[in-house]
């Protein structure tokens, strides 16, 4: 069993169930019966407890915790109006909500590869049989990893992106069901499992982005085929272009720097230069920096994306990129960036796997590709 942080940190949410619901505190005592169809919304009560209202509004009397199922054990949840496979508690972490998704492994993983991968084909199967793998993996090496907040994982790319049943889709749930218990092991144990959307033409070693990921199946290898093509230039974020005028670029470097470099806003009042300072073997910035008024500002690794944010403040797509400065050692009045790939680039490229399953290779291929050395083992 698994738990899933669906909500975390609200002041409210909602829940339902097409075949009703039973709300219980810890010990098992019933508080209240949801019926079918009807939504009943959970808020924070006083310091410490829960209380949920049905739409009428009656309350059951405060909980710290609440444990909502339905009778019938294939019947769904809804949380927030999508629905969701297992059973839900509804707890009180400081001060705000959180509503956790409990259900077994290998259903957590059909909600996971759909809504990491989406809709595939038949000759793109053998990328979400990967995914599968891969997901499972770092289901397993990370479980409990947010023990003190009362789950095991985000359903956010914090951790694996999990949509529930509501995104779950045939081609995703046959790579779980075929691959069921299969993972990646080296040493014995599951491995770090790292993946991201696309390489661009070179994935990352680990420790360019993970200071800890010194691993040898964590390599930069190329994504080429044989004729020099490379298997993720199918993605429409394998190549990229984002530009800032110069005063669009201080406005963004007075948002992130302070938290990035420690340099307050207010200091930030031009800019005469951004370089590439530092590359790393992967080929990709490993160190910018951006002269100020006062001086030099370097940025190091994966701090890089997060300065040079868009307007509506998402962060680079990659550290894969060349830049062309209007103005520099001077003012700076433009700035371009030429990208590729998007993610960290450390070990699995997913739409390097549905290139390579497009081109015949079956998911033990693709597997190895990525992480090379590790071993895929059937655990149960």
């Amino acid at each position: 069993m698994v738990r899933v942080g669906l909500v975390v940190g609200a002041s409210s949410a909602t829940i339902a169930g097409a075949a009703g619901l039973s709300v219980s505190d810890p010990s098992g005592a019933r508080l209240a019966e949801i019926p079918a169809g009807e939504v009943w919304r959970v808020t924070l009560s006083g310091t410490t407890g829960l209380v949920a209202t049905s739409p009428g509004g009656a309350a059951i009397a405060p909980s710290e915790v609440l444990e909502v199922a339905s009778p019938d054990p294939g019947a769904l949840v809804q949380v927030n109006g999508r629905p969701y496979r297992g059973a839900v508690t509804a707890l009180r972490v400081g001060t705000g909500l959180t509503v956790v998704d409990r259900l077994p492994l290998e259903s957590y993983l059909a909600g996971v590869v759909s809504a990491e991968m989406g809709r595939r084909s038949a000759v793109e199967q053998e990328a979400l049989r990967a995914q599968a793998i891969v997901s499972r993996t770092y289901a397993l090496r990370n479980l409990r990893r947010w023990n003190a907040q009362g789950f095991d994982f985000y359903a956010s790319v914090a951790d694996q992106v999990y949509g529930g049943a509501g995104a779950e889709t045939p081609e995703g749930g046959e790579a779980v069901q075929v691959t069921r218990g299969q993972v990646l092991t080296y040493g014995g144990a599951p491995i770090d499992a790292f993946f991201y959307s696309t390489c661009g033409g070179r994935t990352a070693e680990g420790t360019e982005v993970f200071r800890a990921a010194d691993r040898p199946y964590l390599r930069s290898v190329a994504d080429a085929a044989p004729d020099g093509s490379v298997y993720c230039s199918i993605s429409p974020r394998y190549r990229w272009h984002e530009e800032w005028t110069g005063e669009a670029l201080r406005a963004t470097l007075r948002r992130t720097l302070p938290a990035t470099a420690d340099v307050p806003g207010g200091e930030i009042r031009e800019v005469r230069d951004v370089r590439v300072a530092a590359r790393t073997a992967s080929g990709r910035v490993g160190r910018l920096s951006i002269g100020l008024g006062g001086g030099d500002v370097e940025v190091e690794g994966p701090s890089v994306r997060r300065v040079l944010t868009s307007a509506s403040g998402e962060i680079l797509r990659s550290a894969a990129f060349t830049l062309t400065v209007t103005g520099a050692g001077r003012r700076v009045t433009r700035l371009a960036v030429d990208g590729a790939g998007a993610g960290h680039g450390v070990g699995f490229c997913q739409w390097g796997a549905v290139g390579r399953s497009r081109a015949g290779q079956d998911h033990e291929h693709i597997l190895a590709a990525y992480y090379p050395g590790a071993v895929l083992e059937r655990l149960y």
